[in-house]
């Protein structure tokens, strides 16, 4: 973990990341939250591994295995620097199940100066904000990474019934189609974004530099004074955006699994 950061702001981002990725389809487990929904987003369809538990782990972890067996899902456990019983990651690692997805939280504050507040003005170019709801946004993503049917009506499902407000907002060009789109949630004096996307045919243009500042605005107005992402390790270009903002690596995170299912 990155020591500029105060742990107490830590745990309460990844408490936030929990939330915000909330599904239907989750129940406990020996103090591990199971997660099962079929969406595409592996936050919402893992083990969270929250709570040292009672039981032994290849007990506790057969439990767990059997829940994503009747649902037919592949298994995943999410390493984090808070994940339990300590040294999760090399027991599971023994067992053969294989890591996956590293991924980097980063925090940004959003006090007075912050770079990731936007500035009076309008998008780049010819393009315009617009406000989308949830379902219309789940869809839109979806079909943008080629999710599933599946995948996009459990992303619009787990949006609807969120613990916490999902707010999302598209880039529409002059032709009237959306050309970039995120998410902002707000926690208190947290907000995370997610899912932000730009269209491969307008990437380099600043449009989703411009996005987050105007989501982060949003949070900002609504009491937020620190903001989160996750975003892939391999990622530079999403990166680069995310550090001109002022976001900086807080931790890190990666997954197991068995190989094969």
């Amino acid at each position: 973990m990155n020591p500029a950061f105060p742990a107490e702001l830590l745990t309460r981002i990844e408490d936030a990341g929990i939330n915000a990725s909330a599904p239907r389809e989750q129940l406990w487990i020996d103090g591990w939250l199971v997660r099962f929904s079929p969406g595409k987003a592996k936050r919402a369809r893992c083990i969270q591994a929250v709570a040292a538990g009672r039981l032994p782990l290849d007990e506790r972890l057969a439990r767990c295995l059997a829940v994503y067996a009747a649902a037919r899902l592949q298994p995943y456990v999410r390493i984090t620097p808070f994940s339990q019983p300590a040294g999760l990651d090399e027991a599971l690692a023994a067992r053969g199940m294989e890591r996956l997805d590293d991924t980097r939280v980063m925090v940004a504050t959003l006090r007075a100066g912050s770079p990731a507040l936007m500035e009076e003005g309008d998008a780049p170019g010819a393009v315009a904000f617009r406000e989308v709801d949830g379902d219309d946004f789940a869809e839109w993503i979806g079909l943008q990474r080629g999710s599933s049917p599946e995948a996009r009506a459990a992303h619009a499902e787990r949006i609807r019934h969120s613990p916490v407000r999902h707010r999302a907002l598209a880039m529409i060009d002059a032709e009237g189609r959306p050309v970039a789109g995120g998410q902002v949630v707000v926690e208190g004096d947290l907000a995370g974004l997610y899912d932000i996307f730009t269209v491969e045919a307008v990437r380099g243009r600043g449009l989703a530099h411009a996005l987050c500042r105007r989501l982060l605005g949003f949070a900002a107005a609504e009491g937020a004074r620190d903001a989160y992402l996750q975003v892939e390790a391999s990622n530079a270009p999403a990166r680069r955006v995310y550090e001109r903002l002022g976001f900086a690596d807080a931790y890190a995170y990666h997954y197991r699994s068995p190989p094969g299912g």
